[in-house]
């Protein structure tokens, strides 16, 4: 079992189900909260300063959702033509910045989000909170296993709260589907399944002149220095290995997250089977990629580029299927006549959560959003609490390790180590570039 107790630390009074297909139970697991409980107004003095640091789409979404509840005071990005953008987004006429060190100088920025690309989360996050900010950080929450493990000490040590942008936590969907699964209702968990799309395939992509408004060089932060291919950056950066992962990354941090929150374990075994694109200067991460983990507590999680897009659950009394759009099965039909007592909620406990019941990305980033802000104000622990998410991203890493080297890994969930295969363990960290380094 998991022990950590962030795990556990959600309202209990939280849980509904947000969609059509159980909407007829919402009544029977909890009253519904109002809308107006959701933004909590305040007087401007009492309002937060928020700050972003990258606005590309994700940022801006994130930001906009931030401006319900605090003040959007400054922006930085390496792109001029996106943060001036961005600035023109908001009323607040907000200071811009290349550098986000200029940023967390500022003392009217209380709390800062990070919607830079994945290879800039970590340390981004780590000097934030050295800079006395609290955070909200977008998935996944790390380049490689062991900047996790500096984050947990670094984060760990101070009092800052800090809350990761895997947001269907937040949506009533899949928590209802997890506390589902944790009180039984497909009986004895055996396998979950979670299927992404495939990653795009593309290059060889030609090189190009630094454009007058990007600053290369701090935009690959951490990573080796080359040469500029627009297609490295914005965007499609997701398919280059150097700062990402992937699907197994980009969607498998919510997928995975979201069975691993379920399965209530950890993996020690992940075998795995890909193939990668040979092309030079063009998109790494495989083509097509499957992955198999084997849990300390007996379950089989599978995650695959095929099948419908979402997470699937069997039991051995039963299946139950959730994803964006969806949440199905047996299971969830006897909610109307069988709902769950509020007893057995495995996952609420706590009063730092008291949101209204969403549904769908950007509510439930609404939701997502003010957790963060109830837990600014009451010093609890947010829902996408970092060592969740440093466990989560950890089993993402694990896939792509097995497929990059070929084989499979046995892998220490105390020790967070591979076992027995020293090449693949040294993949758990990678070279930093000289100024950019996660310490």
């Amino acid at each position: 079992m998991i022990s950590d107790a962030s795990d556990r630390r959600l309202n209990r009074r939280e849980l509904a189900a947000g969609v059509s297909a159980v909407a007829a139970t919402a009544m029977l697991l909890r009253p519904h909260s109002s809308v107006a409980a959701d933004i909590k107004p305040r007087a401007k003095v009492e309002r937060l300063g928020v700050g972003t640091i990258g606005l590309r789409y994700q940022g801006s979404v994130i930001t906009h959702e931030a401006a319900k509840y605090g003040d959007v005071v400054a922006l930085a990005d390496v792109d001029r033509n996106v943060r001036e953008q961005a600035r023109a987004s908001f009323g607040s006429t907000p200071r811009i910045f290349e550098d986000y060190q200029d940023l967390l100088k500022r003392p009217d920025v209380d709390v800062v989000l990070i919607g830079a690309p994945d290879h800039w989360h970590s340390k981004m996050l780590i000097d934030t909170v050295r800079a006395g900010k609290d955070v909200y950080c977008e998935k996944p929450l790390t380049l490689t296993i062991d900047e996790g493990k500096v984050l947990r000490d670094v984060v760990g040590s101070s009092d800052r709260v800090v809350q990761v942008g895997t947001w269907q936590r937040s949506d009533h969907r899949f928590r209802l589907a997890v506390e589902m699964v944790r009180g039984g209702r497909i009986g004895k968990l055996r396998k979950v399944t979670c299927a992404t799309s495939k990653n795009p395939t593309g290059g060889p992509f030609a090189t190009a002149p630094v454009p007058s408004h990007f600053n290369w060089n701090l935009w690959q932060g951490q990573t080796p220095d080359v040469p500029y291919i627009p297609e490295r950056s914005h965007y499609t950066f997701r398919w280059w290995y150097e700062y990402s992962g992937g699907k197994v990354t980009d969607w498998g941090a919510h997928h995975i997250d979201i069975a691993q929150w379920a399965i209530d374990s950890y993996p020690v075994q992940i075998a795995s089977q890909a193939k990668f694109p040979q092309v030079t200067d063009g998109f790494n991460v495989a083509s097509d990629f499957a992955a198999t983990f084997q849990y300390a507590n007996g379950v089989e999680l599978e995650i695959n580029d095929t099948g419908r897009s979402g997470i699937l659950f069997e039991g051995d009394a039963g299946r139950l299927f959730v994803n964006r759009g969806t949440l199905a099965g047996v299971a969830v039909d006897q909610l109307a006549t069988k709902p769950l007592p509020r007893e057995s909620f495995a996952l609420y406990d706590g009063d730092n959560l008291d949101r209204p019941e969403r549904v769908g990305k950007i509510d439930a980033i609404t939701n997502h959003m003010g957790n963060l802000f109830d837990c600014i104000e009451s010093r609890g622990v947010p829902i996408s609490d970092l060592e969740s998410q440093h466990r989560s991203v950890t089993t993402c890493h694990l896939a792509n390790l097995s497929m990059r080297v070929g084989r499979t890994l046995q892998w220490d969930p105390e020790t967070e180590q591979i076992i027995g295969d020293p090449e693949a363990a040294a993949m758990q960290s990678r070279p930093q570039r000289s100024g950019f380094e996660v310490a």
